[in-house]
């Protein structure tokens, strides 16, 4: 060894060692988290929210959760989009429709009524009950 601080050799070591990092949950601020968590769940075709202290949690084949809680204040609308499979999107969409909710191409709610083909897949917005904004897209944007 030289004396020399180890710098970049130990951080890609460390980055071979060390459990990679994951989201594994986030918070959805609803007026009533138990119906909201139900009617994602419902749309996406998952179990029913699981009940852990405050939260109902969706939980997402990627191990993540989307932990919905009560807030009496006023909501800051979020976005939440879903990867989704081809199969997968034909039957969420299917809901939506089924459902009579409202949908769109683009987030801006300027292409009411219509699905995108960005970068080769599909993809549509709606929002939940709270007025958050979701999306379900097969491919990733900017993916290629």
């Amino acid at each position: 060894m030289t004396g020399r601080p180890c710098r970049r050799s130990c951080r890609v070591l460390a980055r071979y060692t060390l459990m990679p990092i994951e989201l594994n949950h986030t918070i959805v601020h609803a007026r009533d988290p138990q119906a909201s968590a139900a009617f994602l769940a419902d749309l996406l075709g998952r179990d029913a929210p699981i009940r852990f202290g405050p939260f109902y949690g969706v939980e997402l084949d990627n191990r993540v959760t989307l932990d919905f809680i009560q807030a009496d204040q006023e909501l800051t609308i979020e976005h939440y989009a879903f990867l989704v499979s081809e199969e997968e999107f034909d039957q969420i969409f299917g809901r939506i429709q089924a459902r009579k909710l409202a949908y769109w191409a683009d987030p801006a709610h300027k292409q009411p009524g219509t699905i995108n083909h960005h970068d080769g897949g599909r993809g549509v917005y709606w929002n939940d009950p709270n007025g958050h904004y979701l999306e379900i897209i097969t491919r990733p944007y900017g993916g290629g």
